[in-house]
């Protein structure tokens, strides 16, 4: 009888670091997610998108207050799908990224506002600049992937993406519509 009472704590210390938090085993499928930005220039709407990105993600539906998301993009992989203004990108005028090779994003709060639809406020970091963003997100499941969708504005010049002549907003607009789908496995039921 004392054998299987000496082992219980041997047990319980065995099923708690092997039963790890579903928030722990969460990753994001960077081949299936997409973050693309929208903009105007001279009027005409203009889709990019960037093609290496990463995160860090903790969520869970009935722990809000302990979910978290940190979001790292490599700034040069941006694309417009045109060689030539993609060259111009990396330059100091628009994202410099010799000297700001990534913008970030952390969460600092999550609302729930029902129906898998939530509210995101967080630290967006790009070219040196930080500025808060609320993120609305709408979470849907099918099978072990749930999708995480959403767009939100941001003011590029806020960020000084377009410097010196480019501050220009008759040429580039000002306004920027960032677009997101995101393919993540491991997270629990919405």
């Amino acid at each position: 009888m004392k054998i299987p009472s000496l082992l219980f704590p041997l047990v319980l210390t065995l099923v708690s670091a092997t039963a790890l938090p579903v928030a722990a085993q969460q990753k994001l499928a960077p081949a299936q997610s997409t973050i693309g930005f929208v903009f105007k220039q001279m009027g005409v709407p203009m889709e990019g998108r960037f093609t290496k990105f990463d995160a860090q993600i903790s969520f869970d539906a009935a722990k809000l207050a302990s979910s978290s998301v940190a979001f790292t993009v490599d700034i040069a992989s941006a694309t417009l799908g045109n060689a030539e203004v993609d060259s111009e990108l990396p330059k100091a005028t628009w994202f410099n990224t010799a000297k700001f090779a990534q913008a970030t994003f952390a969460s600092s709060a999550f609302k729930s506002l029902g129906g898998g639809k939530y509210e995101v406020t967080g630290k967006l970091g790009i070219k040196g600049q930080s500025r808060d963003v609320v993120v609305p997100v709408t979470m849907t499941q099918a099978g072990p992937v749930t999708t995480a969708t959403g767009v939100f504005p941001i003011k590029r010049l806020a960020f000084k993406i377009g410097e010196n002549e480019w501050a220009d907003t008759s040429m580039v607009a000002d306004d920027v519509q960032v677009k997101f789908k995101l393919a993540l496995s491991g997270v629990g039921k919405l």
